[in-house]
C-alpha cells in the first residue's frame, strides 16, 4: 500500500501557479488511474485506486503548504504507511522546469511544505521533485512572488511534460523503487 501525496494550496488563486505543480500531478495521475472521486478526509482531498496492482492512496493536502504535514501524517497513520511507502511529488526552485529529480531523505531546500512533512513523520520518504525554475533575484519577497506566479508559455509545456513522465513512471517506483525511478527518469529526460 502506498500513500502518494501532491502539494500545493487550495483556492482558485493558486490553481495554475508554480507552488502547485505536486497537485497538478496528483490530479493528473487520478485522472490517468481512474482513483475514485476525491473525498475530504485527513485535512486534505483523499482518492483511492490502483497503480500496477499496488493500492494507492492520492493525497492533497488542504491545509495550505506550511502545514502539508498535519495532512500527511493523518493519512500515513490512519492507514499505517510506512514512510518508504510514501511518495510527496512537489515544486522544487533549485531545478529548470525541464528537470525532474528523485530520491528518499535528504534536506528541505528550504521547502515550507517538506520542512513540516519531515518534522510530522521523518524525512526518509521518496520525493520527486519538479523544476519550476528560479527567480532572477534571490530575497524572500521575490521567491514567494516566483512560486505564486503563473507559467510563461514555455516552462507550462514543459511542466505538463514533466507531469506526463512522473505520470508513465509512478508505477516502476511502486514496483522496483526510487533508484530505478530515477534511472529511467534520467533516460527519459536525456531522450527529449
Amino acid at each position: 500500500m502506498f500513500l502518494v501525496v501532491g502539494l500545493g494550496n487550495p483556492g482558485a488563486e493558486y490553481e495554475a501557479t508554480r507552488h502547485n505543480v505536486g497537485f497538478m500531478a496528483a490530479d493528473e495521475l487520478h485522472r490517468r488511474y481512474n482513483f475514485s472521486p476525491f473525498k475530504s478526509k485527513f485535512s486534505g482531498l483523499i482518492a483511492e485506486g490502483q497503480i500496477e496492482g499496488e493500492k494507492v492512496y492520492l493525497l492533497k493536502p488542504q491545509t495550505y503548504m506550511n502545514l502539508s504535514g498535519n495532512s500527511v501524517v493523518q493519512a500515513a497513520n490512519f492507514y499505517k504507511i510506512l514512510p518508504q511507502n510514501i511518495v510527496v511529488i512537489h515544486d522544487d526552485m533549485d531545478l529548470p522546469t525541464d528537470k525532474i529529480k528523485a530520491k528518499i531523505g535528504g534536506g528541505s531546500g528550504g521547502h515550507n511544505g517538506i520542512k513540516s512533512i519531515d518534522s510530522c513523520i521523518t524525512p526518509n520518504y521518496n520525493r520527486i521533485r519538479i523544476g519550476v525554475g528560479h527567480p532572477v533575484n534571490r530575497g524572500e519577497e521575490n521567491i514567494v512572488n516566483h512560486v505564486l506566479s503563473r507559467f510563461s508559455k514555455q516552462d507550462k509545456e514543459n511542466i505538463e511534460n514533466d507531469i506526463d513522465i512522473v505520470s508513465d513512471l509512478i508505477g516502476v517506483l511502486i514496483r522496483k523503487g526510487i533508484a530505478e525511478f530515477s534511472n529511467q527518469l534520467g533516460m527519459k529526460l536525456n531522450h527529449k
